[in-house]
């Protein structure tokens, strides 16, 4: 059994886990509300530069000569770069194992398939993971530790590093895994295909934007050229927006159950105190009542 001091010693550094938990719960709260307002406002620019996508690549349909390769693809299905999304940090519950689960689970579907596999991770944490099992298949890292806000520019960094792979042939298929932010507790992990460009082309009352009929000028070849690569660092930086904003919600609720289930360990450590402490005074008490009825 332990002594009082030690579970005097125990309360005092469970309470001082407590605050630090509740603080960190309080400060991702904060951070949580600007990190959603930015994922929800790049989400209507993501969706309609595939709407926008679609719509060039419905009017190309049938043609020789589509442009990009962005956008057709190398012909070839061999070999796979992951573009595995995650935090810098941890203390955010199941956020980052949950996207390199879905990440791991590609890799061992396109190796059992005969498949070559890359791996870029963006995150410290991801790297992390994946390095104890796929080492060998990592080709770079890139991580935002000493950055305090994301913008464009970083997930242009990560854009101009996939498209100087692909044009320099080390890939045929690249696909972006993140996690896409729904709600404090909920986090879905998402792989979205983006070399080549994945665009929902539907039936013939979709080919129009809002019902309209546009014509490009340029063409419609000349235009893919140049948005083909601004969507893949527009869907780099919506899927690192909606990182943020779920890697936040993920920290608030675990730190609200970690404060939770700290206080019900000083609850219980609390009590065993009480009962030691007051089992040695009834002790003490005997032995003085004892010595006294022997003299």
């Amino acid at each position: 059994m332990a002594s009082l001091k030690e579970l005097r010693n125990r309360i005092a550094s469970v309470k001082a886990t407590q605050k630090i938990t509740k603080a960190m719960q309080m400060v991702a709260a904060a951070k949580l509300r600007r990190a959603q307002t930015a994922a929800e406002a790049a989400r209507p620019y993501a969706e309609r530069m595939e709407a926008v996508l679609s719509n060039l690549a419905k009017a190309l349909e049938g043609l020789e000569d589509v442009g990009s390769p962005l956008m057709v693809g190398t012909g070839k299905d061999d070999v796979h770069l992951l573009v595995v999304c995650t935090a810098e940090r941890g203390l955010c519950g199941a956020f980052n194992s949950s996207i390199v689960r879905k990440a791991r689970e590609q890799v061992l579907r396109l190796t059992g398939e005969g498949k070559q596999v890359k791996i870029l991770c963006v995150g410290k944490k991801g790297h992390d993971q994946l390095r104890r099992q796929f080492k060998s298949l990592i080709v770079d890292t890139i991580d935002f530790r000493g950055v305090k806000q994301l913008t464009f520019e970083h997930a242009d960094q990560v854009g101009q590093k996939i498209r100087a792979m692909f044009d320099a042939g080390e890939f045929d298929v690249a696909t972006l895994f993140y996690s896409q932010f729904k709600s404090v507790i909920s986090q879905i992990p998402t792989a979205q295909q983006i070399i080549p460009a994945s665009i929902p082309v539907g039936g013939e009352d979709d080919t129009d934007l809002d019902g309209g009929i546009y014509e490009y000028e340029p063409d419609e070849s000349e235009i893919l050229v140049d948005l083909l690569p601004l969507n893949i660092t527009t869907q780099v930086f919506k899927a690192l927006l909606e990182n943020a904003a779920s890697e936040q919600g993920a920290r608030m609720s675990a730190m609200d159950s970690a404060t939770r289930n700290a206080g019900d360990m000083i609850g219980r450590l609390t009590l065993n105190y009480n009962r030691t402490r007051q089992a040695q005074i009834t002790k003490e008490l005997i032995e003085i009542i004892s010595g006294a009825e022997a003299l």
